[in-house]
């Protein structure tokens, strides 16, 4: 590649199916960096934005990605062709509860909605 440096395009899609991007990428980028982007560009009239990185979880390829880790290492042979925009899903942390325990849950419709577009994918 030009430059030296592996880049991804890479799309983000929400729970209700609309997308956050797509941006490039530098393999180099931590999962961390990119979950601070996507709160950045989270849309302004979604009710229940994410607003840490801990509220933030990305799949890929039927993989949640780890904080610590970067694009190169979570690359994926599935999502893998050249010139290619990959789509992440992006699960949000609902809000807790004041009454909560402070367990970290998501809710039943997004998990439902992630194998559904996990399953058709197949």
């Amino acid at each position: 590649m030009a430059g030296g440096q592996e880049q991804f395009e890479i799309k983000f899609r929400l729970f209700d199916g609309s997308d956050i991007g797509p941006k490039k990428y530098p393999a180099a980028t931590s999962v961390a960096t990119i979950k601070e982007n996507i709160i950045a560009q989270w849309p302004k009239d979604k009710e229940n934005g994410p607003r840490t990185v801990s509220d933030v979880k990305l799949i890929n390829a039927g993989r949640i990605l780890e904080n610590n880790r970067t694009l190169g290492e979570c690359r994926s042979p599935i999502c893998d062709f050249p010139g290619g925009v990959t789509t992440m899903h992006v699960v949000v942390k609902p809000p807790s509860s004041e009454k909560g325990n402070g367990e970290s849950c998501y809710t039943v419709s997004t998990i439902i909605y992630l194998i559904t577009e996990l399953w058709i994918w197949k």
